[in-house]
């Protein structure tokens, strides 16, 4: 089979490489699946440079997050088992970890369910109990991680302010349903903030950028808000004033989606569940904005490293691009 394999850490861009190797083989309690489409994510690049809290042994597979085909002709969704991951056309799973793919959505859309999309709802559910008709500002809201997030406060009914960086994404935050969108090359995210919740501030800030993005969440963070630290996209790790939590009395509150798989289980499978009723009835679609065949994987995952795409980038496999 094909698969994309890293020899050496760099950057994806040069350290990914296509190659001819056999199929995995699974293991106890294991399935081999078909690989329909897999999704990008930023850990994705982080592997690539040896970066990630998991560091798998070289040589290995990139690919966390995939839609795949059962041997009995199920589709479902999966994280694969490193160091073989879904840049390749079979992978290996855990069996009691697979999902079945909601049938309202494709084969790409529903790779990119998810890791996204439980991030965002454990985010906002179950650590900062989103309510209908708070405020919840979004960091990257055109991005994968980040559109997530819109569309299901939007489905919380929250009012929900989208930051992005430059134009398109700012086109790209609003068709998501944003209802303030900052773009932060040239708008005040803290003045901004503040104008549109009459100086209350956002009752939720949705991060996964860290850096400078923390810092004026902080600044403008409403009385008993909540900051959930999703990631830190910007490479910079926030060191926060403990002393400004306990003055202005707001949260900040730490996410590891991952976690949930060894410690609760079962909540996975009931998000799983929420998350299917949520598409099927319109509420959420991830936001495809490139289909890419394999062999444009390694350049793919570059930009999804790089911050330039919106939404997420799906590779799908020869013979089964449509």
């Amino acid at each position: 089979m094909q698969a994309w394999r890293v020899h050496r850490n760099g950057e994806p861009s040069e350290v990914m490489q296509l190659e001819e190797t056999d199929r995995p083989i699974p293991g106890e309690g294991q399935l081999l699946l078909k690989v329909r489409a897999a999704n990008i994510n930023f850990p994705d690049a982080l592997l690539c440079r040896g970066q990630y809290q998991v560091r798998p042994p070289l040589p290995f597979t990139p690919g966390v997050e995939i839609c795949g085909e059962t041997e009995d002709g199920r589709r479902v969704i999966a994280n694969p088992v490193l160091p073989h991951g879904g840049f390749a056309e079979y992978v290996t799973v855990d069996a009691h970890t697979v999902l079945p793919a909601p049938a309202s959505l494709d084969d790409a859309e529903a790779a990119a369910l998810h890791i996204g999309y439980q991030t965002g709802w454990f985010g906002l559910h179950r650590r900062a109990h989103l309510q209908a008709g708070e405020t919840l500002l979004v960091h990257a809201a055109a991005g994968g991680v980040g559109s997530a997030a819109v569309q299901l406060g939007k489905a919380a009914g929250a009012t929900v302010i989208g930051v992005v960086g430059g134009a398109e994404k700012a086109r790209v935050a609003r068709e998501l349903g944003c209802d303030l969108v900052i773009d932060r090359h040239s708008e005040d995210i803290v003045a901004a903030v503040k104008e549109a919740t009459g100086g209350r501030g956002a009752d939720v800030v949705y991060d996964p950028v860290g850096g400078d993005a923390y810092a004026k969440s902080v600044k403008c963070i409403a009385f008993e808000g909540r900051v959930i630290v999703v990631g830190f996209a910007s490479g910079t790790i926030p060191t926060p004033a403990l002393n400004h939590a306990l003055v202005k009395n707001y949260s900040i509150v730490g996410l590891h989606w991952g976690l949930y798989n060894q410690k609760d289980p079962a909540a996975i499978l009931a998000c799983h569940e929420e998350l299917t009723r949520l598409a099927a009835e319109g509420a959420i679609k991830p936001l495809i904005s490139e289909r890419v065949p394999m062999k444009d994987a390694a350049d793919a995952v570059q930009r999804v490293a790089d911050g330039t795409t919106t939404g997420r980038v799906v590779v799908i496999p020869e013979g089964l691009a449509r």
